[in-house]
């Protein structure tokens, strides 16, 4: 504070006494608002290379210049850099006074537009010891985050890495991320602070290699020896070439003071601002600084807004030896691993490969689960059935819970892919002899009663249950249907083998026997004289034995009559035609079973009066009753089994004729009967399986995300 109070007088000496018409500085972003108040009110340019906070932009001052970038500059790079690796959350730990908190509403407003969560907001006085340090540090660890973006300059930044190695938040599983502020000046801060680092990734400030910096480096060493040139520098030097240039630009102009004093009526205590007299110059030398122009050490000096843009950063991974460069950030590409690239990348791996801290290559998940976390208790169904579900068993010696079922992998598979460390265990919704506790009715209202944060099981989504719960997306398929027995369809007796052909086709068939027979008689009568020398009864046999014969292709005696030769051919290849036909379709309807359902449609359910089958527990029954179905016809079942067993007595020994389930039990139950059972219309509407959600929000947003598209690859790899 004294520094800063040391700095005011000597400013306003300067103006006060010196009457000097332009001032370079302040040298911080604390040292500015005193500067820039008393620049404004006397008309003097404040050109600052280093008073970066955005905050500044806030005091509205035409004569506050800005020759350097300020901390929002970079806000996108970092942004970037956060969505390239798809971490969900973060925490900004800055210094606390308005260096370090003029970032964060730019860092809110980045955050924002990618979907990422600032968890928390770490702020370290400079005046912090050691202790209180850690003590901040700890708290940290107690949360799931562990994506860290420091902004502070190198001391305090040298202490805090320091302590954080001391207590391993540099090891595998951490991300840190530091602004220019540490970036821009780690040749400061020593090889210890640099065995710190191991790992961290820095935002910097970039300078194209030009002649002007080049030139300028030269002069440096040569003056200063070993000491580096700063980014700082460079911006000073560029600063103080643009002031030489515009003072050149209006030398013409009166730079005398007016210090004419204002006639006031107030009775208050004067100041040494009430004597400060105005820059006759300010405004023309403003003008002057607004649109010089010249390609500087630092690159183009062009002010847009009273500041210099930044267009490109320098992504580096800091390393014991010192800090590697592994990509840039240009403003109108993006992230990038050489800046000859000039259009946007849509490789997931936009920049060079990372050592990460503890040493891994291994891009760390950005979360873990927290040391005092909270374990979300998660209901689940104890069923007596359809256990390829959800199954609950416990262990005989230990009572543990076991639960298991395709309801869980999908839960599990959808929570491994979370971006944030979510702790949950599975409390069975059973009594203490291991028994159902009740309906899924109602373990959801527990949910909703706060017994439980949530629900896993094959639990259908229902308007009534949403009344007071939430659920996720569903991950089965939708709909309830009848089910019902098939029988087959075409009926095989003794004169089965007559009912290839139809009656017409066997009249026609023999007609054109006899036809054959009396065709052969006039051939043979006209040719053969043994023939027609024969008795009447044996031409007659001959010649229908001979027509009857063809039928199996045995027929022996050669013919004379070359017509009945001819007549033979074409008889002979319409009969294969026929028999072929008739032992393909005979061998058809002897082995292939025509199924079709005992039940066309729901109406002759009704109608009819048989008893129909539902699942225990299940809210099918309401939707049975509500169809105009006699309570009394309703069985219940609890698994696949007993649904066969009732099946296989039918309505007259107290079985059932038909089941009203959902399509997931349907078809899992068919898998095993399917050549025996039959789905008929219609099919009711319901919307399949969702995970339920209490108060826990947050537990509901995860799944809302992540159940649909994790549904497929779960489900086609559990069965």
């Amino acid at each position: 504070m004294q520094t800063v109070n040391n700095l005011n007088s000597v400013a306003l000496y300067l103006i006060k006494k010196r009457e000097v018409v332009a001032i370079i500085g302040p040298g911080t972003s604390m040292q500015a608002p005193f500067l820039i108040n008393l620049g404004n009110q006397s008309k003097v340019p404040i050109i600052s290379f280093s008073a970066t906070s955005p905050l500044l932009d806030s005091l509205r001052s035409p004569y506050f210049i800005r020759a350097t970038h300020d901390d929002s500059s970079q806000v996108q790079a970092i942004s970037a850099i956060i969505e390239s690796f798809r971490w969900r959350e973060v925490v900004p730990i800055y210094v606390d006074n308005e260096f370090g908190e003029g970032i964060l509403p730019n860092l809110v407003d980045a955050f924002q537009e990618i979907n990422v969560r600032i968890r928390y907001r770490s702020a370290i006085s400079l005046h912090y010891s050691d202790d209180q340090i850690k003590k901040e540090l700890y708290k940290l660890m107690t949360m799931p985050t562990r994506v860290f973006i420091v902004h502070m300059l190198p001391d305090l930044g040298s202490r805090l890495f320091s302590i954080a190695k001391e207590i391993d938040m540099l090891s595998k599983g951490y991300v840190w991320i530091v602004t220019n502020g540490i970036a821009d000046l780690m040749s400061i801060m020593g090889e210890s602070s640099l065995v710190n680092m191991h790992g961290v990734l820095g935002v910097k400030t970039y300078f194209a290699k030009s002649k002007e910096l080049l030139h300028l480096e030269a002069r440096w060493q040569k003056r200063f020896g070993g000491e580096e040139l700063n980014n700082f520098a460079c911006w000073a030097y560029d600063a103080a070439t643009a002031l030489a240039m515009s003072v050149e630009e209006i030398r013409h102009v009166n730079m005398s003071f007016n210090t004419t004093k204002e006639d006031t009526s107030r009775d208050d205590i004067g100041t040494d601002l009430d004597e400060l007299g105005v820059a006759l110059s300010g405004p023309k030398l403003l003008d002057a600084l607004s649109t010089v122009s010249f390609k500087g050490v630092a690159g183009r000096f062009q002010l847009k807004n009273g500041k210099l843009e930044a267009t490109t950063f320098k992504i580096i991974n800091i390393e014991e030896s010192g800090e590697r460069t592994v990509g840039f950030w240009k403003s109108k590409v993006g992230l990038v691993k050489s800046l000859r690239v000039d259009k946007v990348s849509h490789s997931s791996r936009r920049l060079r490969p990372i050592i990460w801290p503890g040493d891994t290559i291994f891009v760390p998940k950005g979360w873990e689960f927290p040391t005092n976390a909270k374990k979300l208790r998660i209901a689940v169904p104890k069923k007596d059935g359809f256990n390829n579900f959800v199954e609950v068993t416990k262990d005989e010696n230990t009572n543990v819970p076991t639960v298991t079922g395709f309801c869980i992998d999908v839960f599990n598979t959808v929570m491994s892919q979370m971006p944030y460390a979510v702790s949950y265990e599975y409390i069975p919704f059973d009594t203490p002899d291991g028994k159902p506790r009740g309906s899924y009715d109602e373990m959801v209202y527990n949910v909703f009663l706060g017994e439980f944060d949530g629900a896993v099981g094959d639990t259908t989504i229902l308007a009534n249950r949403s009344h007071y719960v939430d659920f996720a997306l569903p991950y089965s398929e939708t709909g309830i249907v009848f089910l019902v027995p098939v029988k087959d369809g075409k009926e095989k007796g003794e004169w089965v083998f007559l009912k290839p052909l139809t009656k017409e086709l066997w009249l026609v068939t023999a007609a054109s026997f006899l036809y054959i027979g009396i065709m052969v008689w006039i051939f043979e009568y006209q040719a053969d004289e043994e023939f027609r020398e024969q008795m009447i009864i044996d031409k007659i046999s001959s010649v229908f034995y001979f027509s009857f014969s063809t039928l199996f292709f045995a027929h022996r005696r050669p013919s004379e009559s070359f017509f009945t030769r001819v007549l033979v051919v074409v008889w002979c290849f319409v009969l294969l035609i026929l028999t072929q036909s008739y032992t393909a379709t005979l061998t058809s309807m002897l082995t292939v079973q025509e199924l079709r359902p005992t039940v066309r449609h729901m109406d002759d359910l009704r109608k009819s009066g048989v008893n129909i089958g539902y699942q225990t527990g299940s809210f099918t029954f309401e939707r049975l009753k509500q169809m105009r179905f006699d309570e009394s016809r309703l069985k219940t079942y609890n698994s696949p089994e007993e649904m066969r067993e009732l099946f296989l007595h039918k309505s007259s020994n107290g079985g059932i004729d038909a089941a009203f389930d959902e399509v997931a039990y349907i078809k899992l139950f068919m898998a095993k009967y399917c050549s025996e059972y039959s789905i008929i219309e219609p099919t009711f509407k319901a919307d399949g399986f969702g995970f339920v959600s209490g108060a826990d929000c947050f537990l509901f947003r995860l799944l809302m995300v992540a159940a649909e598209e994790r549904y497929t690859a779960c489900s086609q790899n559990h069965f």
